[in-house]
């Protein structure tokens, strides 16, 4: 059974996607009724919808949709991390059935230490206490902050999104983005617990990538978590701005051709029922 491990739905006028530019692929509404044909056609059983703004209003708004919508598995929310008295409401948001935990949008805190600070870990141990996962968003420049983080709360279920974000048109423009970044994501796979997303490559490649241009990054992911540690995911819309739902799909089927099908039913589905527990 095929799950794709992260996407969203977002209705603009809702006003809270701060981080949105002004790009008419991705300044528009997008809900199930988009994306459910892509589903079909490509055998996708299940989604995990996840958080695109900075607010719990947008979290419940995705929980509203989840409710009616049967394809949509799971939902990573949004808490704010800053105020413990949030902890009530991670509580109430928890009794939902499908919401299984948190992203907070560390991408686009200017702090590169934020994660650190004293004020909001209080947030990751109430995760643990109601047993909720952590998706960990950041860049290449977070890994490090990213390995403390984890080994002082190893019991935290936690997953880095697409990849650590490595920039891989960079890379393609002749610059060296491979190696802190394989650096930093080999001690994150040795010496903590944390599974990975395989999605948003081709949004860090930019223009005029090739398979082989994401190759060197995949494989070593591959090589690093193992398939039962790597979960494939769309990041559809933000996908669209470069290449389709299925084009991206079968770019990642490609690149995972030198695994058995034991492990690539693991990274296209497996992964992501065990980890975000998945009915």
């Amino acid at each position: 059974m095929k799950i794709d491990a992260h996407q969203h739905y977002w209705q603009v006028e809702r006003g809270d996607y701060d981080w949105m530019p002004d790009l008419a692929t991705l300044n528009r509404d997008y809900g199930p009724a988009d994306l459910e044909p892509a589903l079909a056609r490509h055998g996708i059983a299940g989604t995990v919808l996840v958080q695109a703004a900075a607010t719990v209003a947008e979290t419940e708004y995705l929980l509203g949709l989840a409710e009616a919508t049967p394809s949509v598995k799971a939902v990573v929310g949004w808490i704010d991390f800053e105020d413990p008295g949030q902890l009530d409401v991670l509580k109430r948001l928890a009794r939902h059935p499908k919401f299984v935990g948190v992203r907070p949008m560390i991408q686009d805190i200017p702090d590169v230490g934020w994660m650190l600070r004293e004020e909001v870990q209080w947030a990751y141990r109430a995760l643990m206490d109601l047993d909720l996962t952590f998706d960990a968003l950041g860049f290449p420049r977070h890994l490090e902050n990213f390995h403390v983080l984890l080994t002082r709360y190893p019991e935290m279920r936690v997953v880095i999104d697409h990849l650590m974000k490595p920039q891989i048109h960079e890379q393609m423009a002749g610059k060296d983005a491979f190696t802190d970044w394989a650096a930093g994501m080999i001690r994150l796979a040795e010496e903590t617990g944390a599974f990975c997303k395989f999605s948003a490559m081709i949004t860090e490649a930019r223009d005029g990538w090739t398979p082989e241009d994401l190759r060197p990054f995949s494989d070593h992911i591959l090589q690093a978590f193992g398939a039962r540690r790597v979960m494939w995911g769309s990041d559809w819309p933000v996908v669209r701005v470069f290449a389709e739902y299925g084009d991206w799909l079968d770019v990642a089927q490609g690149l995972t051709d030198g695994l058995s099908e034991a492990e690539r039913a693991e990274v296209f589905g497996g992964t992501a029922r065990r980890f975000y527990r998945l009915e």
